[in-house]
């Protein structure tokens, strides 16, 4: 879409970047997040002197943030590798179609690359078929797997 942005999430971002997690959350039918979520952000993204996490915002032109993706480099035992994790992608019902996920998706690859890392990882709920369709016109592959949450305390 022309006019279309994908750019570094900023600190004036977060508020906005915290609703969409919020959005995500519900279309997933999982708990909110956080009502600190955009503190808790701002500490992984800002404070630390190599960011642990990374944030990319989709904008449209004349509207709010459309959308994000979340990333961050982990390690995998099997292929003896570290990766780029793709945690989030999402965007709202109405950037759908616009040509947003190709440009969130260009730009994460284009993260794991300045990086230095070999692959990007990511998961979506086996029911999200057109997340799958999407992921799968980009050439992605997947594998079945469940993921799962086990509280420390």
């Amino acid at each position: 879409m022309t006019g279309a942005v994908v750019r570094r999430a900023r600190p004036e971002d977060l508020a906005r970047v915290a609703e969409l997690a919020g959005e995500h959350a519900a279309y997933e039918n999982a708990a909110p997040p956080p009502p600190d979520l955009a503190t808790r952000l701002h500490r992984l993204l800002f404070e630390p002197a190599i960011p642990r996490l990374r944030c990319l915002v989709a904008e449209l032109p004349g509207t709010t943030l459309a959308g994000y993706a979340t990333c961050a480099p982990e390690l995998s035992t099997w292929d003896a590798a570290e990766y780029l994790h793709m945690d989030c992608l999402y965007l709202t019902e109405s950037a759908r179609g616009h040509g947003l996920g190709p440009l969130l998706m260009a730009a994460v690859r284009e993260e794991a690359r300045a990086l230095g890392l070999p692959f990007v990882q990511w998961q979506t709920p086996t029911w999200n078929e057109g997340a799958i369709r999407f992921y799968d016109r980009l050439g992605a592959t997947s594998k079945e797997k469940r993921r799962y949450t086990w509280p420390v305390d």
